[in-house]
This record gives structure tokens, sequence and C-alpha cells, in this order.
């Protein structure tokens, strides 16, 4: 019976602490719109990591970085390009790199969860609708702009959502001018194991692996196009899966 009540007290326990996470998250989200920022928020981006913290501890990831001494190279801005297995992607990566000054480009859809997507607007998250090529070609040259300007550095899925049994899904190459409007270099990353944790947690351990294999310089891309810079991305990514 004592053993029963631990038992409860963890969870009861577990349970606060989320809740508490969730109204302090709801409440900073009051604070913030839904528009596009030319800035990010120190204060909201230490939110937004914290959360991001929790939310790996509570899924029980375990990071494992290989090849960041290839960022080492760059010395400024980039455009942070990899393959798509898991919601939990942007997270991984944003923890597991540890680059302070780094938004995701995501769809819509991610930016109508409720405080969650005001949230990563403030942290300049970007919204890009691939449905709407005028209004795709906007989102990509803000982008490039801000990255241009020194401003912050972006990563983008080119696959547009996550794939499902592993293999790559085929490139939406139109990222890619980001980096060549931008003259910057497009870091190619991939991320294995993240498709795990929905089965995982929170009961068993998922450890993640996130490699740098490559980092392509504003040089090499400048004069190639969109589609050959996702030809050699996607050969790197499919070489370092296995797939």
């Amino acid at each position: 019976m004592i053993g029963l009540y631990i038992v409860l007290g963890i969870i009861g326990g577990a349970v606060g602490i989320v809740v508490l996470h969730a109204l302090f998250l709801c409440v900073a989200a009051l604070f913030a719109k839904n528009k596009d920022y030319d800035k990010a928020s120190g204060f909201y981006r230490a939110v937004f990591k914290y959360f991001m913290r929790v939310a790996i501890i509570f899924s029980r990831i375990k990071i494992k970085v290989t090849g960041t001494e290839k960022l080492n190279e760059i010395g400024g801005r980039f455009l942070l390009v990899g393959n798509h297995r898991s919601n939990y992607d942007p997270f991984v990566t944003a923890l597991g790199l540890k680059v302070k000054e780094l938004a995701f480009i995501s769809k819509p859809e991610n930016f109508k969860i409720p405080f969650f997507g005001k949230v990563a607007r403030k942290c300049m998250y970007t919204a890009i609708d691939r449905d709407n090529a005028k209004n795709a070609i906007k989102t990509i040259n803000r982008t490039a702009e801000l990255i241009k300007s020194g401003v912050i550095s972006f990563g983008v899925y080119p696959e547009g959502t996550r794939s499902k049994d592993k293999d790559l899904l085929p490139f939406h190459d139109g990222v890619f001018k980001i980096a060549q409007k931008a003259g910057v270099p497009i870091v190619v990353a991939v991320i294995k194991g993240t498709e795990k944790v929905h089965k995982n947690a929170p009961w068993k351990r998922t450890v993640v692996d996130l490699d740098i294999i490559d980092v392509l310089s504003a040089e090499e891309i400048k004069d190639i196009s969109s589609h050959e810079i996702g030809d050699k991305v996607k050969a790197e990514m499919k070489a370092a899966l296995g797939v």
C-alpha cells in the first residue's frame, strides 16, 4: 500500500509540474501577438528553450550529437537543413546544437496551436505556405534578408512534412534559395531516432542521434540551381541515413 502511495505521489507530482508549466506558457502567450517579428525576444527564447528541455526530459530523450566541429568553420549565419521524422526534431536540433540564435521555418498549421504558436513567433519561428507560391516566395525572401542582415539563422526541412518510413520524401528545393539569396552556407544535418519517441515515452528512454554531415559554402552553391543543391543534399542525407 505504501508503494502504491509513493507511485501515485510521483505521478501526481509530475502531472502538477506539467500543469504549472502549461499555465506559465499560457500566461506568456497572452503578451505575444500572432505576427512575424523582425527581432527575437530574449525572454521568450529563454521560455521556449526551457519548455523544449522540459519536453525532452519528460519524453526521456537522450541526444547524441556529432559533427559540430564543422560549425566552427562558418563564423556567421547559416541555413540548416535536415531530414524530418518527428515533431521533436526542431527541439532536439535546437538543444543539441546549442546555437543561441536559431529559428525554424514550419508549416502554417503549427502556428495555430493555442499559445504555443504565438510564443514560437516571438522566437522568430516562421510559417511557409507551400501551397501558395506567392506567399512561399515572400517567406523565402524575408528569411533570406533576416539571415543576410545577421539577425538569426534558420532551420528548415526540405521534405516539408514528416517521413513515416525513414526514407526521404521528395524535396521542396525552393527552400535552398534562402541560402543563395542570403549568401550564407548550408549546414546539412541528419537525425535518427525521433520517430520512436511517441512509442517509447515516457516509459522507455529514446536515444536520438543528430549529426552534422556537411557544410556547403556560400561560394559552392551560389552559381548552381536549387534543384542541383537539393540533389546533392539528398544524396548526402541518404548516405548518412543508410537509405
